[in-house]
């Protein structure tokens, strides 16, 4: 069921709220947290209030592997591809050919996902956004997680994104990783168990802090030296060739 825009509205300023209360919260938890908090501002956490889990999940399975503007044209061709009023349906979806999904740019493991998807979303394996509500984020990842193609990393995307979850800490991201590596001074990437433990006091608002990791790994990037580039060896003069009409 869709969201009205009036509830959208009033539940972004809810959001709005709980994201100043986390930003709080992991700011006491962490100083060095704290100081990058100070640096980069308030919290813009996106979420979209508006979109159920079957069209996260597809969009998701889209993205994978590719840039973002490859994915944003594939799905352009995948919504302009059916008959339906927004979104394709997961009834269009899985009734779909093959050969269509694969015309549209989806390769063959990604057209055996999203079909898979629109199926699970068809039996109910899938919840609709007012009874994802009921389920923790460990059952909508144990549960979602059984779809083919659709991992850990995926779910917890979702969890942030879609469900606005407040405590997600995607371990395995390589941008929250980097973004940790950077604030801590680190000289290598941490594991995944150190940087779980590591931000357990920053429960119950780890989406949060995961928000600012991102950034860090951004601004660091854009703060990087570019690279030197070797000049080559000077060419040593060539000797001029008689010449052969003299």
């Amino acid at each position: 069921m869709k969201s009205s825009a009036v509830d959208v509205a009033e539940r972004q300023k809810q959001f709005g709220r709980e994201l100043g209360r986390g930003a709080k919260h992991v700011s006491t938890a962490s100083p060095e947290l704290r100081a990058w908090i100070a640096e980069c501002g308030a919290c813009q956490l996106p979420v979209d209030w508006s979109r159920g889990l079957y069209e996260s999940l597809v969009r998701a399975i889209a993205h994978q592997q590719l840039h973002g503007k490859a994915a944003a044209t594939i799905l352009g061709r995948f919504e302009a591809g059916f008959r339906s009023d927004g979104f394709p349906t997961p009834q269009q979806v899985k009734r779909a050919p093959v050969e269509k999904l694969r015309r549209m740019g989806f390769s063959g493991s990604k057209v055996t996902a999203i079909q898979g998807i629109a199926a699970a979303a068809l039996s109910g394996q899938i919840p609709e956004r007012d009874e994802a509500h009921e389920l923790s984020d460990d059952e909508l990842i144990a549960q979602l997680t059984e779809l083919k193609g659709v991992g850990r990393w995926t779910v917890e995307m979702l969890l942030i994104f879609t469900l606005g979850r407040l405590d997600v800490m995607p371990a395995d991201d390589f941008g929250v990783r980097h973004g940790f590596k950077v604030l801590m001074s680190l000289d290598e990437m941490p594991h995944k168990r150190h940087l779980l433990e590591q931000t357990e006091s920053w429960q119950p608002y780890r989406s949060i802090a995961a928000w600012y990791l991102w950034r860090r790994a951004d601004a660091a990037k854009l703060s990087k030296p570019p690279a030197k580039i070797a000049k080559p060896p000077a060419k040593s003069a060539k000797r001029r060739a008689p010449d052969s009409r003299s």
